[in-house]
């Protein structure tokens, strides 16, 4: 029997070693595209037996040409990159990991809470530049029994509720999506959008990017909100109107910002975000653990393995 042919279109890993332990049963061959170009993709995977992507677009004219490939497994949670409806009519079957990163990012959201309520990364700098004093870091409240709106209730949202309620904070939510019956089994109750943004003392984000959800955090919101709110946001930048935010930082409606994502990434040099010490920032690193990235590939890769050896995949995308 043939070894079986896995094309690789794109990395942004160190290594693959993760992907090839687990692909180890099949003693493939791998081909690794030079590019994410759809000629050095096809170069590699149009013989093909099947596809491992990360951020490379798999288009249907791309999909087309791939004469026995039998499985595509995306390195990632989500597959817009790839024509689905074009793997559906190719017969082939496409995974992914939905359950990748959610504890990296419910964590960062609550370090970026933590360290926006007590403002850590202030004091540091103040302490680094020779200033040992508790009055410039002044007010800072008590966490227990203020409230925390997470808008969204998905799988990271719900891991970030029981850390939250760990501290004492009363967790509500927004989620058009979700039961109420659903949230209540982690304690937290399911309102409406007003009513989230008029109770909240802290505001994490974490919905969709969709051409609804984009700016939904705008200046109306963001009037909204209580006097001081902290707002954190680990989801996708253009859920929040900076331009909005930035007024609302200069005017004291919003208390303070921890953002691992924004609109445009970098951000520029003159962005009206940097040099603030109530905005902390982090490099769009939620994601990021090396146990996160070695668990990524090992289920894409396994499923993968398992769709090639004619067994169910864990994780197929439903097409």
């Amino acid at each position: 029997m043939a070894r079986p042919v896995i094309a690789v279109t794109d990395s942004v890993f160190p290594s693959l070693d993760p992907a090839k332990a687990a692909l180890a049963r099949l003693e493939p061959e791998l081909r690794m595209a030079k590019s994410a170009s759809a000629d050095d993709i096809l170069a590699v995977a149009r013989e093909a037996d099947a596809v491992l992507v990360t951020y490379a677009k798999l288009t249907g004219d791309i999909l087309r040409q791939l004469k026995r490939c039998k499985a595509i497994g995306r390195f990632g949670l989500g597959v817009d990159n790839i024509d689905l409806a074009a793997a559906k009519e190719m017969g082939i079957t496409v995974t992914y990991v939905p359950d990748y990163c959610l504890q990296e990012v419910s964590d960062h959201a609550m370090a970026m809470l933590l360290a926006l309520a007590r403002k850590i990364p202030y004091s540091n700098a103040l302490v680094q530049a020779g200033r040992w004093e508790m009055p410039a870091v002044v007010p800072i409240y008590r966490l227990e029994g203020r409230v925390l709106g997470l808008i969204g209730f998905g799988n990271i949202p719900r891991r970030v509720a029981p850390k939250a309620q760990a501290f004492g904070l009363n967790v509500i939510t927004h989620d058009p999506f979700v039961s109420q019956e659903a949230a209540k089994l982690l304690g937290v109750d399911n309102v409406r959008f007003d009513q989230l943004l008029a109770r909240s003392d802290f505001i994490s984000v974490h919905a969709p990017l969709t051409a609804q959800t984009r700016g939904l955090l705008n200046a109306e919101a963001l009037a909204k909100m209580k006097k001081g709110v902290l707002i954190v946001n680990t989801a996708r930048g253009p859920l929040v109107d900076e331009q909005a935010l930035v007024a609302a930082l200069d005017s004291g409606q919003v208390g303070g910002a921890a953002l691992d994502v924004l609109a445009t990434e970098p951000p520029t040099k003159d962005s009206p975000l940097l040099g603030r010490d109530n905005v902390i920032l982090s490099p769009h690193t939620g994601f990021y653990s090396v146990d996160a990235l070695n668990e990524l590939q090992t289920k894409c890769a396994s499923d993968v393995a398992r769709v090639l050896s004619g067994e169910q995949p864990v994780y197929p995308v439903k097409m």
